[in-house]
């Protein structure tokens, strides 16, 4: 691909999304940002949902903004989003009702119904995937459940990447990585067939798994016209953010029995490695890993972690009473104060979609017997070392498990701009940080995109690309804190069963969940 042609990479996150256009002049991305708009989900009397209606609208115009600047040189596009969540289409493809959002309560004890019809051993060996509640199986059985007769109009399930995809093509796909995190997809590749029948599930909605990087059809002539482009080609990413996201660390290659973990962090924190195999033992079930599918035929062996969206809903609880705080303020200052000291398990699922966040923390200091936290800056620090806790019980785990050494840590994402969360991981973890790309699903969009036009290689080659395009800092550990003493204090609040049946490993009592 020439330097001067153009690749957009929709990304949507929980919080917001961004159309960002990167190029490959010199065998490096330069990503610039062209329209970032709000994605607020939308309470109806029936549940949380997503407006995907606004965000395909907002799509379209971060497609018109880069075409008033890129023109003809846009050669691609490609969308990428959080997992698990999906919208049925009919025979005439109509969406049929508005997809919901994971954090929806429906899917509340759903788990444990279908651990009755299908073990959770049997489960986790067929599919690799950690049983979290909000998985796209169980949203399924919820809907089953629930007598909701949309499943039976039903003739496609599409991801939310997959229907945007969709809608700008009229081509319908399902792109590999995104329905890796399903729980109905085999670690082969199928689909899980045995699985859906045995829960009731109409599986001749599902359809077969698409390899990122596929071209998938160019755009339908309305999208064309009102974003003032051309005959341009949609190109599938993975369209799972994470995965976009793992594409872009900078990692170089590792002596054998040596690896790198990455953090993908931002409202979850996605902590794992990246491997050739899946790992399907039960321990592995257990620790709360999952295996999801990757680019290039590989693994992310990972766990997810509450990740920063303790702060978010903190930020918004205190901006209600009128207090507002920024990212930059509340990390800036808590950097100045010294530790509270306490051990705020960020696991723990009274935080998973609580009413008011600072209330639930402090409800989880008090039945874990510790001396209350009250204000903004002081609860911001309890929050970024209970993540940098959090990060280390997770990667000691994920050497255990596959049987490797972590010598470094990347972090990736929105969480590589908080220098103080990146410097607390690496003393609580004993090893560098190396912070950045900031931009990483975005660049790994693009990057994946490159790939399917041939103009980047492989994914080997796509990891130095990343390299070559990245603004690194390396935060080395330091000797302070008794980071040893509190990670204890962490393995024993879980052991007494801090986190509880909600995002625990099904089937299995509260202790099991992140065993260390």
């Amino acid at each position: 691909m020439a330097g001067d042609a153009a690749l957009v990479a929709v990304d949507l996150g929980a919080e917001s999304g961004r159309v960002i256009v990167g190029t490959l002049p010199g065998g490096r991305v330069k990503l610039e940002q062209v329209h970032r708009f709000a994605n607020i989900p939308v309470r109806t009397p029936d549940g949380v949902h997503w407006n995907v209606l606004g965000l395909y609208g907002e799509i379209l115009q971060g497609l018109h903004a880069a075409a008033s600047i890129y023109g003809d040189a846009i050669a691609g596009i490609g969308i990428d989003s959080w997992a698990v969540d999906y919208g049925l289409v009919d025979a005439a493809g109509r969406l049929l009702g508005i997809p919901y959002h994971y954090r929806d309560a429906r899917t509340d004890g759903v788990r444990d119904t279908v651990a009755q019809r299908v073990p959770p051993a049997e489960h986790y060996t067929r599919t690799g995937i950690a049983q979290l509640p909000f998985n796209t199986l169980y949203q399924l059985c919820a809907q089953r459940q629930a007598g909701d007769q949309t499943l039976e109009l039903a003739q496609s399930l599409l991801m939310i990447p997959d229907l945007l995809h969709y809608w700008l093509t009229g081509v319908q796909a399902t792109e590999y990585t995104n329905a890796s995190t399903t729980g109905a997809l085999g670690v082969n590749g199928q689909w899980a067939w045995e699985v859906l029948t045995r829960l009731d599930l109409p599986a001749a909605i599902l359809l077969l798994p698409t390899q990122p990087g596929t071209v998938l059809g160019d755009l339908r002539r309305p999208v064309r016209e009102a974003a003032g482009l051309g005959d341009v080609p949609v190109i599938l990413p993975a369209s799972h953010d994470t995965a976009s996201a793992v594409v872009a660390v900078p990692a170089t290659v590792q002596a054998p029995g040596v690896s790198h973990a990455y953090i993908s962090s931002g409202t979850w924190s996605l902590l794992g490695l990246e491997l050739d195999r899946p790992i399907l033992s039960e321990e592995a079930r257990l620790a709360g890993f999952t295996n999801e599918g990757g680019v290039g035929g590989t693994y992310r062996f990972l766990t997810n972690i509450m990740g920063l969206w303790l702060l978010q809903e903190c930020r918004r609880s205190w901006a209600r009473q009128g207090r507002e705080w920024s990212y930059a303020e509340l990390t800036a200052a808590a950097a100045t104060v010294s530790s509270p000291d306490v051990v705020i398990d960020v696991d723990d699922p009274t935080f998973l979609h609580p009413d008011d966040m600072p209330t639930a923390i402090a409800g989880h200091l008090e039945g874990t017997g510790q001396p209350a936290v009250e204000h903004p800056v002081a609860i911001a620090r309890a929050i970024l070392e209970g993540l940098a806790l959090a990060y280390r019980l997770a990667v000691e785990r994920a050497e255990q498990l596959a049987g490797t050494r972590v010598n470094t840590i990347h972090v990736v994402g929105g969480g590589a701009h908080n220098a103080l969360l990146c410097q607390l991981t690496a003393d609580a973890c004993r090893r560098p940080v190396v912070a950045g790309p900031v931009e990483a699903t975005a660049l790994g969009n693009v990057l994946v995109q490159a790939m399917g036009i041939d103009a980047v290689r492989d994914l080997k080659e796509a990891h130095a690309v990343a390299r070559a395009s990245s603004d690194l800092v390396v935060y080395e550990p330091r000797a302070a804190g008794d980071w040893d003493g509190c990670a204890d204090r962490l393995r024993t609040m879980r052991a007494a069963g801090s986190v509880t049946a909600r995002l625990q490993p099904s089937g299995q009592p509260a202790r099991d969940q992140r065993e260390q």
